[in-house]
């Protein structure tokens, strides 16, 4: 066990250990909000347990062989994708998981770490051979993105959408691409956002027929997140404004919400610990990010830089969001809080991206002082 803890550096492994213990709470405090989530605290022991099996597993093999491989990782990801489509079990509107007895198999999940090997694969390559083929490249970023893309935006998923473009831009950033497709790409953004809010505004009609009456009610849930709020928002707001410095400790009667343990498990936890262990949540998340950032900043090959980044973006990004999401910020997307939130699939996910990066920079140990003068 010592060997295991000195090879999973305490800046991660400590904080993971806390997050771990925060949704034990978050979970056995659900049951007392609704009996369907009676079994969360059991099946969520046991994700985690999966987890670190994993970030065992992932130290015995050769790295390598998943860049290596990545191609078939994506095909795979795409044919999920396709099957979901058919066979998937629909929950609140979207056919996006795979139904189990004991869990259910979210395809787009695995769809990032699929993506990200395989966009880390090919920037490699660009680097290595094609240099000079930067339109090319990007072109093939661009459509490897769009492919998953449209198939989860049919289920519909638009969190998902939102994290593989992140992935894409991640990967671009540090290609080695010129600064003008960046310029390009961001004057194309405008454009396109400019002529879609002139017709959300002044020709609904007409936008409608454009893309469609399930897209634009999609666009106009996101646009006016806060108009309104809506039941689920409220009764989070409500529930933070009410849990005061400390808390109302656990087993108490909380207002509904119906994504407690999944989107709003931050709600959830404030409502038990307060504003303190708000506090304590958000610095655990801040240790834990700089251990990631001074292993992205340890690596030389391309390939591991990119695949990093990528996930650092992600990591970051879904953190960002699904806090915001419970302060009423944000648009509620479905983005779950890594690590705290009830679910196996985007658990199994980062326990994976995390054994990877962790094989991938294990050769290349940092001591803690440097950390420390790293990121802080």
């Amino acid at each position: 066990m010592k060997r295991f803890i000195d090879k999973y550096n305490l800046f991660f492994f400590i904080p993971l250990v806390v997050l771990m213990i925060a949704s034990f709470f978050c979970m056995f405090e659900s049951r007392f909000v609704k009996e369907l989530y009676t079994s969360h605290l059991v099946k969520q022991i046991l994700w985690f347990f999966v987890g670190f099996l994993i970030l065992f597993l992932l130290q015995k093999i050769k790295v390598k062989f998943l860049f290596r491989y990545s191609f078939y990782f994506y095909l795979l990801g795409v044919f999920l994708l396709l099957l979901v489509l058919v066979f998937g079990h629909e929950v609140n509107g979207a056919r996006a998981w795979f139904s189990f007895k004991i869990f259910n198999f979210q395809p787009s999940e695995f769809m990032k770490i699929a993506l990200l090997l395989y966009l880390a694969k090919l920037t490699n390559d660009f680097q290595l051979n094609e240099k000079k083929k930067e339109f090319f490249y990007i072109v093939k970023c661009v459509l490897v993105v769009l492919i998953p893309s449209i198939l989860v935006f049919l289920e519909p998923d638009t969190g998902a959408i939102m994290m593989y473009l992140l992935l894409l831009i991640a990967v671009l950033f540090v290609s080695g691409i010129r600064k003008r497709w960046f310029v390009l790409a961001f004057l194309c953004v405008i454009s396109l956002g400019g002529v879609f809010f002139y017709l959300y505004f002044f020709q609904q009609d007409m936008l409608i027929s454009l893309i469609g009456t399930s897209f634009f009610y999609r666009m106009d849930r996101l646009i006016h997140f806060n108009d309104g709020s809506g039941m689920q928002l409220n009764n989070a707001l409500t529930t933070i404004g009410n849990a005061g410095i400390f808390g109302h400790g656990i087993q108490k009667e909380l207002l509904y919400v119906p994504e407690f343990p999944t989107d709003f498990a931050f709600t959830l936890f404030l409502s038990m610990f307060g504003f303190v262990g708000g506090a304590v949540l958000l610095f655990t998340f801040f240790i834990m990010n700089g251990f990631f950032i001074s292993r992205y900043f340890s690596v030389k090959q391309t390939e591991y830089k990119c695949f990093l980044h990528g996930f650092l973006f992600l990591f970051l990004f879904q953190q960002i969001q699904n806090i915001f999401m419970n302060l009423g910020l944000a648009p509620i997307m479905g983005i779950p809080l890594p690590f705290l939130s009830y679910g196996g699939s985007n658990m199994f996910v980062y326990f994976i991206f995390i054994g990877i990066i962790l094989n991938i920079t294990k050769k290349e140990p940092i001591t803690c002082q440097k950390k420390l003068r790293t990121i802080f």
